[in-house]
């Protein structure tokens, strides 16, 4: 009798801290990740579950008494079969499965951002962040027996442009769409590049709200131009995208 007691005393303690961590708000989740002192903004993506295609983007701001949401929830579309975990600056949790090329997840964890690029030649009004014109000789390059694996890499004016020639299998930074009018690189698996655990990763603009993405992230190119104008170099800012339920448990 005594011990049911104590078992049913330690159950008790336990669903107490599982229900106070659940009820943690997102900005006092980001608060206990320890994020680099130096990061004060963040672009915090998550879904309902490792499986859900469909997310919700919230832009955070760190001021002098923590994180603050800003703006709206933005709708998101992230890989048709969900997320696994990414490459990036943190260490992997013990749910989930680890993303790898043509999974058809995006990448969870916690990235650095890179350059916003686009097919204009002057980067959007309001813009802070590097931008770089994608032309239709630039390539950002998935062949696994490549050394060029997940880089985004340019064929020279003075050589042909037959990108089938140098790589057999590569993403085109100018499609014949829109969604690389404008686009964020997602600095996941990079410096060092694991060979096969993923590459082309971006923020860019959806082909609409009802299809999900081959692992990138992704949204209405209103929505996207509001992320990208927000962003400043100086804050340092990450993206952190994972499952809802993760966030809590999320290590750097």
């Amino acid at each position: 009798m005594k011990v049911n007691r104590i078992f049913q005393g330690l159950l008790l303690v336990c669903g107490l801290f599982l229900l106070a961590a659940c009820c943690r708000s997102p900005e006092q989740q980001l608060g206990k990740l320890a994020l680099p002192a130096v990061t004060t903004q963040v672009l915090l993506v998550t879904s309902a579950d490792w499986n859900a295609s469909e997310a919700v983007l919230q832009r955070m701001e760190k001021q002098a008494d923590g994180w603050h949401a800003v703006g709206k929830d933005i709708p998101v579309r992230v890989g048709r079969n969900g997320l696994g975990w990414g490459l990036g600056l943190h260490t992997d949790g013990t749910s989930g499965v680890q993303k790898k090329e043509g999974d058809g997840k995006a990448p969870a964890g916690v990235f650095a951002l890179g350059n916003v690029f686009g097919y204009a030649a002057q980067a959007p009004a309001g813009l802070q962040m590097p931008y770089r014109i994608a032309s239709d000789r630039d390539y950002f390059v998935d062949a696994t027996d490549s050394p060029d694996y997940n880089h985004w890499r340019t064929i020279p004016p003075e050589q042909a442009n037959e990108p089938k020639q140098r790589w057999n299998s590569f993403e085109r930074m100018r499609r014949d769409d829109h969604q690389y009018e404008y686009g964020l690189i997602i600095g996941h698996n990079m410096l060092p590049t694991t060979v096969g655990r993923g590459s082309a990763i971006f923020l860019h603009v959806w082909l609409n709200p009802e299809t999900a993405t081959s692992g990138c992230t992704a949204m209405s190119r209103e929505n996207l131009l509001e992320v990208l104008t927000w962003l400043k170099p100086n804050a340092q800012p990450l993206l952190v995208q994972v499952p809802a339920g993760e966030l809590a448990d999320l290590r750097l």
